[in-house]
């Protein structure tokens, strides 16, 4: 297979779709038959770090800081956010029980106006929506949302 240059496809996965074992016939590059998300449910627990990281560390440096600075376990499946020190990117850690997922975004332009304070704690918890006005650029504080959970049944 051949890119629009005309040398090798290196991003091709090769005669056979690895995700379901059938071979693909077609011309052209291969069908989107599967699309792989990662969802972030109200029932997980987000947490930020307040301090800025080295983003030059990849999925093991990052679980190690998890482990020592933030004192968490990375395996739990909790969502770590972390920033580099010019605000301008941030980077997502989540362990989905099969392996790690690292997400980084870097912002085209302008930077993260909201981070949280270093003098409280070492992270700082999110709800689910928060976490999204985040990957905006916004201030999650302000996003005037329900809380995640209330009770339902009359007040006693």
């Amino acid at each position: 297979m051949r890119d629009r240059v005309g040398g090798p496809c290196r991003n091709f996965a090769g005669p056979t779709d690895r995700l379901s074992g059938r071979r693909y016939r077609g011309g052209g590059t291969q069908p989107a038959r599967f699309k792989l998300m990662l969802a972030i449910t109200p029932q997980m627990k987000i947490l930020v770090a307040t301090q800025p990281a080295d983003f030059r560390r990849g999925i093991d440096g990052l679980t190690r800081l998890c482990k020592d600075t933030l004192g968490e376990d990375p395996f739990a499946g909790t969502v770590f956010c972390f920033r580099n020190r010019r605000k301008t990117a941030i980077k997502v850690l989540v362990y989905d029980g099969q392996g790690f997922w690292l997400c980084h975004k870097r912002f085209s332009e302008g930077r993260l106006h909201w981070w949280p304070d270093a003098r409280d704690a070492a992270t700082q918890r999110l709800a689910a929506h928060q976490l999204s006005v985040l990957f905006s650029a916004g201030n999650p504080e302000r996003t005037g949302a329900a809380p995640d959970w209330r009770p339902v049944g009359p007040q006693a």
